[in-house]
């Protein structure tokens, strides 16, 4: 005879997971597995963590699949197998980019099929070093209702697949498109579910490649890694700074050089500015690589506190290398760029610039002013206009001579456009 239920209609708790004290956590760091690209690893803070998921984001064609299976191919020469599943393509259309990208070794694996519950069973039987999905959506969880890319779809799919990694104990990386924003298509908890989000930022119509960190839950998110597309796939760029200036026109008017930093790698940068003569009603302001509200802001700025024509004149802004610069440090390059194009004066070609711009006029201070000092030095800058806030410091020997500054106008008169 079976033994009474038990009254009150209490229900049996569930089992759950206990409590540790924190103190008791190993603090040994966390065996990473090596990436043989250093752009990469930088931008992963050291490699890729067993079982940590990685979503890596960009737009159509500018290199996300060619990227993972490089990497995918790199690692299964000597690290173990490799998965890449593929909910897009054939295997042999996996194959033919292989084969553009070199030769692959019996360690890479492919699977085309979109089931997600496939791509998990995979995941937990075979031991994979890297598993990677291409992408997150083209698949779909047979059990839910939706077509693959849908809210659900993505949003279970990518669970599933965390899920089976972390089990497995195997990094995951899952490439996502991205919509006409550059916002990561999908739900907005996608980014929250993954350990690791990188972006793939670029001009297609430019060889160069900027990938960044947004998010990182091992890692720094102020890395970024620069590559450059060839033929044969893509390529580390060791040395940016000297790229993005190969091809500077010397003597130019419009020209400046700005130091920036991309996480905490310094950068120099060739800025190009140009004007020309319009009627008030039409005057446009265009940047390219550069925040449209900050021309405004700095047009405005010469305009007012400097005294430039600029109210009747169209002002175009790019950053050479189809690179973005989004920190204030550029002000004061784009601010003499413009000063440079609308006086036809061009600025020495020794010289490099850095500093915010206030709405007075003033130039601020800005972060990591000596390490960039230092990147402009190494390349055979011989003079840094800084902001005066920084301090009127000697020459050390090998380095670039500074020369602070208080305003737009004074650094107008020190280069020469006054």
């Amino acid at each position: 005879m079976t033994a009474p239920a038990e009254t009150g209609g209490e229900q049996p708790r569930r089992a759950r997971g206990r409590a540790v004290p924190l103190n008791a956590v190993s603090a040994e760091e966390e065996h990473r597995l090596p990436v043989p690209m250093a752009e990469l690893e930088r931008v992963l803070g050291g490699g890729l963590v067993p079982g940590g998921v990685v979503l890596l984001a960009g737009e159509p064609g500018i290199g996300k699949s060619t990227l993972v299976l490089q990497l995918a191919m790199f690692l299964a020469q000597g690290e173990g197998q490799v998965l890449y599943a593929s909910g897009e393509e054939s295997v042999r259309q996996v194959g033919l980019r292989a084969r553009r990208l070199g030769t692959a070794s019996e360690g890479l694996l492919v699977l085309s099929d979109p089931s997600v519950e496939t791509i998990v069973e995979e995941i937990e039987g075979a031991g994979y070093t890297l598993a990677i999905v291409d992408s997150i959506q083209a698949v779909r969880l047979e059990e839910k209702a939706g077509s693959a890319g849908s809210v659900v779809q993505v949003r279970d799919s990518a669970a599933a697949l965390s899920r089976a990694a972390k089990e497995a104990d195997t990094p995951l990386i899952l490439i996502g498109h991205v919509t006409k924003s550059g916002a990561i298509a999908g739900p907005r908890v996608l980014e929250h579910m993954v350990d690791t989000v990188l972006h793939m930022e670029g001009d297609r119509y430019h060889a160069h490649r900027i990938l960044r960190s947004v998010k990182n839950r091992f890692g720094s998110t102020n890395e970024v890694g620069v590559f450059e597309m060839t033929s044969e796939g893509l390529r580390e760029v060791v040395d940016p700074s000297e790229v993005f200036l190969a091809e500077r026109l010397l003597g130019a008017s419009g020209s400046a050089v700005a130091v920036t930093m991309e996480g905490t790698r310094p950068m120099l940068v060739e800025v190009q500015a140009l004007t020309s003569r319009s009627s008030p009603e039409r005057v446009r302001r265009t940047g390219n690589g550069f925040d449209f509200r900050r021309l405004l802001l700095l047009t405005a700025v010469l305009t007012k506190r400097v005294g430039l024509p600029l109210g009747q004149q169209d002002v175009f802004v790019n950053v050479v290398g189809g690179l973005s610069l989004n920190e204030p440090a550029a002000d004061l390059a784009v601010s003499m760029a413009i000063a440079s194009a609308a006086l036809d004066k061009p600025i020495s070609a020794d010289v490099a610039l850095l500093g915010e711009v206030g709405l007075s006029g003033e130039v601020r201070s800005v972060g990591q002013i000596e390490r960039r000092i230092q990147e402009a030095s190494r390349l055979g800058f011989q003079t840094c206009l800084v902001p005066r806030s920084y301090g009127r410091k000697p020459r050390p020997v090998g380095r670039a001579e500074l020369v602070p500054v208080r305003s737009l106008q004074e650094a107008m008169q020190v280069l020469g456009l006054r």
